[in-house]
């Protein structure tokens, strides 16, 4: 028997696939610690990335305005435009009865024109003359045939833009305040203009 054999067992086969081993170890050992340190490392940027920013905050709403005090209104009474326009066809109705060919407009308290009607072969200057006397009549509360009186004293008052002191304008009240005017044009006296506008007033009542 050869002393050296018996002594040393290790081959070099043996030495080489210890090699391997060892190597492939270190190789997989190596894969290892670098996934652990990259796994820190993720953990750690993870955790020290800034926070997702939060959703802007609604603007706070204006402060309402303070309600306005009632004592500080005026309150006033108008005509329906349904009511408005039976007045006026009542009083188209009237002249057309009475054979005469006119104008009738109705304003509301403002002065502002709510129906304006024109009759079948009523002359050009009864449009606006119905208007103006329908104005004159609610802004003095007074048919326009009384107004026209008053000139006497106050020749200045036809001078006031608008208006117009011929007879042929009717208030319309509530309460015994004017709530709005009717005037009619056309006819061949101021006189037979107011009557047609009275029966609009009092178609109102009916």
């Amino acid at each position: 028997m050869n002393p050296k054999n018996s002594t040393d067992s290790t081959t070099p086969a043996s030495i080489s696939i210890s090699k391997k081993l060892s190597l492939r170890a270190r190789i997989v050992t190596g894969a290892a610690a670098v996934a652990l340190v990259g796994a820190g490392t993720f953990g750690a940027v993870s955790a020290t990335a800034a926070p997702a920013p939060s959703a802007a905050k609604p603007a706070a709403a204006p402060a309402a305005a303070p309600a306005t005090d009632t004592k500080n209104l005026t309150h006033t009474t108008h005509l329906t435009l349904a009511a408005a326009t039976k007045a006026a066809q009542a009083a188209l109705d009237a002249a057309a009865k009475a054979g005469q060919k006119v104008s009738v407009a109705v304003v509301d308290r403002n002065g502002t024109t709510l129906v304006q009607l024109r009759g079948d072969g009523a002359g050009p200057q009864s449009y606006e003359s119905a208007a103006k006397k329908a104005f004159t009549a609610v802004s003095w509360n007074a048919p326009t045939s009384e107004l026209v009186k008053r000139l006497d004293q106050a020749p200045t008052l036809k001078d006031i833009p608008g208006t117009l002191f011929l007879a042929g304008g009717a208030p319309v009240r509530s309460q015994d305040a004017p709530i709005a005017g009717i005037g009619v044009a056309g006819a061949p006296s101021g006189a037979a203009d107011e009557q047609f506008a009275q029966a609009g007033a009092q178609a109102l009542g009916e």
